[in-house]
């Protein structure tokens, strides 16, 4: 009798060891999205400034500058890790354009305001690089937690389920491309 019930005891424990485990990974995993939401966030308060110096000195790029607006705009309103990716990738995309611009135009790739700006923002992506790298393991660290034995037992009944990567998707190729260097 005090076998048996050593043993419901020692699973009991087992079973909230496992639990408290999974809860404290997938708290990690929540913290560490919303440490991407405020990089993303000091990044969608930039553009504006860097819109409005663009503007100054390039008006009639009209398309590039609602490109990146909508792109802002769609960011700021996308929901959970697969949408934001998708939204950021996009934002990126767009942002890449705008920097481009000032090859095109001495006077603003001389001007000291639009500098800074760039500069807080090359800052700041690479904060948000970081931090998807932070999220990225998270996730692997949790979704590893779930899927391992004895825990796998336990994880979908309670609630754990599979997290999806901070993943650069189908723009991966054109981040990854090395940059074309002409003199």
């Amino acid at each position: 009798m005090w076998i048996f019930l050593g043993i419901i005891v020692a699973i009991a424990v087992f079973a909230l060891m496992t639990y408290n485990r999974l809860v404290a990974l997938r708290q990690r995993v929540g913290q560490a999205f919303a440490d991407i939401d405020v990089q993303l966030k000091q990044r969608h308060d930039l553009i504006p400034n860097l819109i409005e110096t663009v503007k100054g000195y390039a008006a009639h790029e009209r398309g590039t500058l609602d490109d990146v607006i909508k792109a802002r705009n769609a960011a700021m309103s996308a929901q959970g890790p697969g949408q934001v990716a998708a939204a950021e990738n996009m934002l990126t995309g767009a942002l890449g354009k705008l920097i481009a611009l000032s090859e095109a135009y001495p006077d603003l790739k001389a001007n000291a305001n639009f500098q800074q700006l760039q500069s807080e923002l090359s800052d700041i992506e690479n904060k948000i690089a970081a931090s998807r790298r932070f999220f990225n393991n998270a996730v692997q660290e949790y979704n590893t937690g779930i899927q391992q034995m004895p825990a796998a037992l336990f994880a979908a009944p309670l609630g754990f389920t599979h997290k999806d990567y901070f993943d650069l998707g189908e723009t991966r190729s054109q981040v990854e491309q090395v940059p074309q260097v002409k003199f």
